[in-house]
């Protein structure tokens, strides 16, 4: 839990850079063998008009939006945009172009659900 917590620090301090971005750890926990073993659960929190930088996460991430709505996009995808209860993936390989809350005047919330590999960071930075 250390390791996330020092992570989750990274992440945001680069997204404040971008704007208002609130990230909460939840619980991370060893899933138990494998490639992929272990688990993390996060909320992010867009001020209005907030957007993160481009990044990637060398993991299964699968998102759900509680309130708000959010832009997202990785690279060769097209951009969509989400409301409340729905959905979206990025996989290992991907680089996250855009991450973004859709309004100027409304906050924005979502969790992240992680699988990776156990210690590995949970953001990097990418071009």
């Amino acid at each position: 839990m250390k390791r996330l917590l020092i992570i989750v620090a990274t992440l945001v301090s680069t997204a404040a850079a971008a704007q208002t971005t609130k990230v909460t750890p939840l619980i991370a926990h060893d899933l138990g063998g494998g490639a992929r073993d272990e688990g993390a659960v996060l909320t992010v929190e867009y001020a209005p008009g907030a957007e993160g930088p481009i990044h990637r996460h060398n993991a299964h991430v699968f998102v759900y939006v509680i309130e708000g709505s959010v832009v997202m996009q990785v690279r060769g995808a097209e951009q969509v945009t989400l409301g409340p209860g729905q959905t979206f993936y990025e996989g290992p390989n991907d680089v996250h172009v855009v991450g973004r809350n859709a309004s100027k005047t409304q906050p924005a919330k979502f969790l992240a659900f992680f699988v990776k590999d156990k210690g590995a960071p949970l953001v990097s930075p990418a071009q």
